[in-house]
């Protein structure tokens, strides 16, 4: 089974593609970020979701501003359909001091190049 098809390999790719993700807010590198967003991406922040890859980017930018990251993430669950092509990833966020604040929840899909990319994200507040 190559690759492309085993679902083992793709759940790894997702997990990886998502690490790399979060490594761009820690890492304070905006231009990176905007790499991992599809075109058609959807965000869901504040009243009204973010629709598209450039208003996404224009409403993350500020998270790029200071110094030090505001928060960071991780996946602990990643999950890839059998047809391969989305997937899922989720996790805790972290504020800077470490505490859990929240939980991510993203969609990805696999482009025609085999890489993935993020099509819809929404984040939730960390039960009490």
């Amino acid at each position: 089974m190559s690759d492309e098809s085993n679902p083992e390999s793709l759940r790894q790719q997702v997990e990886r593609t998502e690490q790399a993700f979060a490594a761009t807010m820690a890492e304070r590198d905006f231009e990176a970020f905007k790499t991992f967003l599809d075109e058609n991406a959807i965000f869901f922040s504040g009243e009204k979701p973010l629709r598209g890859a450039e208003q996404v980017a224009l409403a993350w930018e500020s998270f790029f501003q200071d110094e030090a990251a505001p928060f960071s993430w991780t996946p602990d669950t990643v999950e890839v359909l059998a047809t391969g092509d989305l997937a899922l990833s989720s996790g805790p966020v972290y504020d800077p001091q470490g505490k859990l604040v929240g939980r991510f929840n993203s969609i990805w899909r696999r482009q025609s190049s085999g890489e993935w990319r993020v099509v819809f994200d929404k984040g939730s507040d960390a039960c009490p």
